[in-house]
């Protein structure tokens, strides 16, 4: 009587939780004597038989049948100059974007993509960039871009800050560096970006001035005092200094 019971159950059974709450049942009127050994093992093949059509039949609620996402698929990008591509991340692996011995651990490649995320995290405090962004700023493919900053997460210079949403698009993740040794090396380089390091600031003179003193001296009358050359003085005063000794001695 239990055993035909319980396979009429599990024929009804329409979700996983109902097939969970059964087995319970089966496992344990088999353990009180309600049902033989044979009886349980058959109500389990049973149990899994229509457990596997139970997930089979389970469709997620708005993908169409044969999707497994409600997102687009995801285009596989690819650099249209794969020459400038090769020279934009070269220039910034070069442009220092951290100090030589935290450089020395990571190749051309993941240099640029970090560039990417410090000028970011200098300019808002945070990098909030999505990876594809990331990863076209700094000429190389998306993955590397991802093993880049997973690589830095491992050592200790940045954390990384998942924002994962249910039932729709996750934002992208937050990148913050954490490494006093990266904050001072980039500190120091907006320092030298903002003085102008290398750079002296030169006032020629004012073109107006010499014309406005021109024109004065010939609404006067006056003539300008000639402008003599001090090298071409001092030249002559230094060889009537060596001629003088010169004709004392004859």
């Amino acid at each position: 009587m239990f055993h035909a019971t319980m396979a009429a159950a599990i024929d009804g059974a329409r979700t996983l939780a109902q097939m969970d709450e059964l087995s319970r049942q089966v496992w344990q009127g088999h353990g009180s004597g309600a049902l033989a050994g044979e009886e349980a093992q058959a109500l389990a093949e049973r149990l899994h038989g229509r457990r596997s059509a139970i997930r089979d039949g389970i469709v997620p609620v708005g993908i169409s049948a044969g999707r497994t996402s409600l997102f687009p698929p995801r285009r596989n990008v690819t650099s249209p100059d794969k020459a400038m591509s090769r020279d934009r991340r070269r220039l910034l692996a070069c442009s220092g974007p951290m100090p030589p011995a935290l450089a020395s651990r990571f190749t051309t490649g993941q240099l640029a993509v970090l560039r990417i995320v410090a000028d970011e995290v200098a300019a808002k405090g945070v990098c909030g960039l999505c990876i594809d962004a990331i990863a076209a700023r700094a000429g190389v493919c998306r993955r590397l871009a991802q093993g880049a900053i997973r690589l830095a997460e491992g050592d200790g210079l940045l954390t990384v800050e998942e924002r994962r949403h249910v039932g729709r698009k996750n934002s992208p993740n937050l990148v913050r560096i954490i490494s006093r040794e990266w904050q001072a090396w980039m500190r120091r380089a907006s320092r030298a970006t903002v003085r102008g390091v290398g750079c002296k600031a030169i006032h020629p003179t004012d073109s107006r001035v010499l014309t406005s003193e021109k024109t004065e001296a010939r609404g006067s009358g006056k003539e300008l005092p000639k402008r003599q050359n001090s090298f071409r003085d001092s030249g002559s005063r230094e060889s009537q200094r060596v001629a003088e000794p010169a004709g004392a001695m004859r």
